[in-house]
């Protein structure tokens, strides 16, 4: 594989043996051919990162967040590095006042906010260690982690103290320490009362360590500092522990692609904190920001009103899931399809014009810098006005949308790759290559990488054109070991390599690119082997749907599908069919459903699948798979079996009818 720009070959393929799969070539980033780029001197933990930047930017803006008025979202106020640092200071004192000492487990319940991060300090500096637990969980989930983790106090947003309650008696022999972010009612204080927990507002817990000085632990590299339970698409959630040097192994790794494509962060950085803390994406680039001096400015929990948080916050670097850069996506082309035809014709033109100078090898400023300040600036304007860098993770972006929002956003779009057990980063693309979208870009100079075969998938990672299998990841910035559970560490960490369970293709470029999911995959009734998460993601390029979720099984030959329809295209066909009726009502018409079937037929074909890949019968849901039906994880992919649970019925009824 040519592919020296971006990677090196540091160890040749094995072919397997006793059983063992083979294993191609392994691959480093060429940035770290001689070795890897080594810390800052005196970083030992994540602690260090912030207290470094407490002395060097002490009156930089850290944490931001609306002022309420009236109800209404107002203008951002600040506290800056160094009155985070003294919060922190007190919010530790209060908790080694309750008796919990290094090593004990601090959990935090809630979206995210300044209370968040001051919290999360707190146990950096205490040698706590962190356990997260997303604010979509309900209680039977914190129930089970509260007494997997063994948390003795926790950090709890106001709306969700109800949550934790519930989880008594049974959580009682652990948890005995309650902090609201906000306040406590009288109601939930007698509650508390009766299981022998300590329950205290925001403002009463910074009371109770009043005076108190406490030294802080020595911390060291190897020391845990979160826990972090996976949102867990099967089964319990599973504890991953990530020790400090993970944390700063992915920092370093990050900055070094950063500034090699003279991107790097700086003080003068904005950064808007949405996605959950609870998840390692978000953790770590708040970290990196942390290093640098920047500022973090928090949304106020209404994804429908982000884009307004983002308007008023003007950040330069933005942090995404596909799911909302697709509603970005939807509403930049629904407004412009409503322009009228001259700005219509005019935007295309403009777009077509930049898109084919960027395919030239042109950077995206310097590609249509006149179109950019009469065209584009304006959607430019809509996202803030200083936006430079957009990062997506943890699902695909679609091609389609990445390249849309390359050209029209004026700021670098980058897919990014990695997982909990990774600490975040393993692959980024490069700005301004646009052979990489669709792909997840190089490693990070941080880690090796190779690819194993799967023969059962049919996926050789001996072969030269291309190589594909699992993607398999070593380095220091991998976790310790899942907490309790050394019998599912040893079943993916093997021979020092992380097995991530998903199945890779290598560019010729030496990017990566996700086409599979190793346990995704199902044998029909004749024998074949269905790979789902890679139909799905064929499937999904068509535009007359938003998602969809195949099944099949061992006991019948062919697969079945339920779509949520994109509605506009949905009551376009109406219109133009002769169909009337109410959305939910087209999603009952036969015809619609015969539609839909023809369009998913289409995209088989033009993918050239294979016949038992094609999918058979659909059931049409006009409520988008969400959360609140346990349909989906905080991170939108998708808990397989809860989904076979809730649409059974439907399941049965397109076998029965298509049979």
């Amino acid at each position: 594989m040519a592919a020296e720009k971006f990677i090196v070959k540091i160890e040749e393929a094995k072919e397997g043996e006793n059983g063992r799969a083979s294993r191609g070539p392994v691959y480093r980033n060429v940035l770290a051919k001689d070795g890897v780029k080594p810390l800052p001197p005196g970083l030992h933990s994540c602690w260090d990162i912030f207290f470094e930047s407490v002395k060097e930017y002490p009156n930089n803006r850290m944490l931001g967040e609306r002022e309420m008025v009236k109800g209404k979202a107002g203008e951002y106020s600040w506290l800056t590095y160094k009155q985070v640092y003294d919060l922190v200071l007190e919010v530790g004192n209060s908790i080694r006042t309750c008796g919990v000492v290094q090593g004990d487990k601090c959990g935090i319940y809630g979206a995210n906010c300044p209370k968040w991060v001051v919290s999360m300090q707190a146990c950096n500096a205490h040698g706590l260690y962190c356990v997260p637990l997303y604010d979509t969980l309900g209680a039977g989930a914190v129930e089970y982690i509260i007494c997997h983790a063994e948390i003795s106090i926790a950090f709890v947003e106001e709306t969700k103290i109800s949550e934790v309650l519930k989880t008594f008696p049974t959580t009682g022999k652990y948890l005995k320490t309650v902090v609201s972010f906000g306040k406590v009612s009288n109601e939930q204080k007698e509650v508390s009362g009766t299981f022998g927990l300590k329950i205290f507002s925001w403002d009463e817990f910074l009371l109770l360590g009043w005076g108190q000085q406490y030294d802080l632990p020595i911390k060291k590299r190897t020391d845990t500092c979160t826990i972090m339970y996976t949102s867990g698409t099967t089964g319990d959630p599973k504890g991953v522990m990530i020790s400090n040097e993970a944390v700063l192994s992915i920092i370093s790794g990050v900055n070094h692609h950063l500034e090699s494509i003279n991107e790097e962060f700086s003080e003068r950085d904005v950064y808007l904190s949405y996605l959950p803390l609870a998840h390692i994406f978000d953790r770590v680039i708040e970290e990196l920001l942390i290093f640098k001096g920047a500022a973090i400015g928090f949304w106020h929990k209404d994804v429908k009103q982000l884009v307004d948080d983002i308007r008023k916050l003007t950040p330069t670097v933005f942090c995404s899931v596909p799911r909302v850069l697709d509603r970005i996506y939807s509403g930049l082309v629904e407004k412009l399809s409503s322009a009228g035809l001259l700005k219509y014709t005019l935007f295309n033109i403009a777009y077509s014009y930049k898109l084919r100078n960027m395919s030239k090898g042109y950077k995206h400023v310097d590609a249509a810098p006149r179109f950019d300040k009469i065209i584009f600036n304006k959607v430019k304007e809509g996202l803030g006005g200083n936006l430079r860098l957009i990062l997506s993770g943890a699902a695909p972006l679609s091609s389609s949308v990445e390249t849309f929002l390359r050209v029209v956003t004026c700021a670098h779009v980058l897919q990014g790759y990695g997982l909990t057990e990774t600490c975040a980063g393993s692959f980024v693309a490069q700005p301004d290559v646009l052979a990489m979208i669709g792909t997840v870009g190089p490693p990070l100079p941080i880690v090796d990488v190779c690819l194993e075969s799967v023969p059962e998938m049919g996926y050789d990672a001996l072969a030269s054109t291309p190589p594909r299998g699992e993607i398999c990841i070593r380095g220091k910035c991998l976790f310790s070991g899942y907490y309790k559970r050394e019998d599912l560490t040893e079943e993916v960490m093997i021979d020092g390599w992380f097995h991530t369970g998903d199945i890779g293709e290598w560019q010729l470029d030496g990017s990566m690119k996700i086409i599979d999911r190793k346990k995704n995959i199902f044998k029909l009734s004749q024998g074949e082997y269905v790979a789902v998460e890679n139909l799905e993601n064929n499937y999904s390029l068509a535009s007359c749907i938003d998602a969809i979720w195949i099944y099949g099984n061992s006991y019948e030959s062919f697969l079945v599908a339920v779509v949520n329809p994109n509605i506009e295209s949905a009551e376009r066909w109406a219109e133009e069919n002769g169909q009337t009726g109410h959305f939910s009502a087209l999603c009952e018409s036969p015809s619609a459903k015969a539609y839909i079937l023809e369009e998913l037929s289409k995209i088989g074909k033009e993918k050239k699948l294979k016949g038992f890949e094609f999918v058979k019968a659909v059931h049409l849901d006009p409520t988008p798979f969400d959360m609140e039906r346990d349909l989906l994880t905080p991170t939108y992919k998708k808990k397989r079996s809860q989904f076979l649970r809730y649409y059974q019925d439907v399941i049965d009824g397109l076998y029965k009818s298509a049979r």
